[in-house]
């Protein structure tokens, strides 16, 4: 398959174009903006392999996203490039507005354009998946559990804008009929990941003897998918 993957520098991104290209032999092309979180080295073991590309832009760029969806004529498109910091949202939403709610949007244009050159067949098995999070979904009690029917109910300017992002990406199949796939996964952890989330800050804080973070009152609970 031919398969755009949008974050693919990023923690969740690196690990899936990885499996993509290292073990299962797919044509990659990795659109990412290198912002801080991330870092072209997690892609070392692909390059120059066989169908793996990398382009550096911004996917609020529609016309950057038009050209790159046309030139590689993607069968599938994995959306995971995000501002996702909860933290970050809330000292400055602004960039979390841009990058969820406007880059989506652009893809799903860039993909939707791009749909209109392809026959029947060719239509019919692409795919637009779109990585989002349970955050969109609130705060759980101390049991239960999030379901695909769980209103939402975002609490921070970050899980707002996925909420939006989400929304756009139904919108698109409803309205245009373009075949997108919405997932709301939990927190990861794995290798490369980012300093600033819970796991490697606690971590690296332990190994260097500083304090360890305490988020609120010590009583939150929180589910962990390993990332590869």
């Amino acid at each position: 398959m031919r398969i755009i993957v949008t974050g693919g520098a990023g923690f969740i991104g690196s690990a899936l174009v990885r499996h993509l290209v290292l073990d299962l032999g797919h044509a990659v092309l990795v659109v990412d903006k290198l912002t801080y979180a991330g870092d072209r080295r997690t892609l070392a073991a692909c390059e120059g392999r066989p169908g793996f590309a990398f382009l550096q832009a911004d996917i609020c760029d529609a016309d950057a996203m038009r050209a790159a969806f046309a030139d590689h004529a993607p069968d599938a498109v994995m959306h995971l490039a995000a501002e996702s910091h909860v933290d970050r949202s809330i000292a400055s939403a602004a960039p979390f507005v841009q990058t969820n709610v406007l880059g989506t949007f652009a893809l799903l244009e860039a993909a939707r354009a791009l749909l209109d050159g392809y026959d029947a067949a060719r239509r019919a098995a692409f795919r637009f998946l779109h990585v989002s999070t349970d955050e969109v979904f609130g705060s759980l009690g101390p049991t239960g559990a999030f379901t695909e029917t769980t209103p939402y109910d975002p609490r921070s300017p970050y899980s707002a804008s996925k909420a939006g992002s989400d929304h756009l990406a139904r919108a698109w199949h409803e309205t245009y009929g373009l075949p997108t796939i919405v997932t709301n996964c939990s927190n990861n952890y794995g290798p490369y990941h980012f300093p600033e989330k819970l796991i490697p800050l606690v971590t690296l804080n332990a190994l260097e003897g500083k304090p360890l973070p305490v988020y609120g009152d010590g009583g939150n609970v929180r589910d962990w998918l390993f990332v590869e």
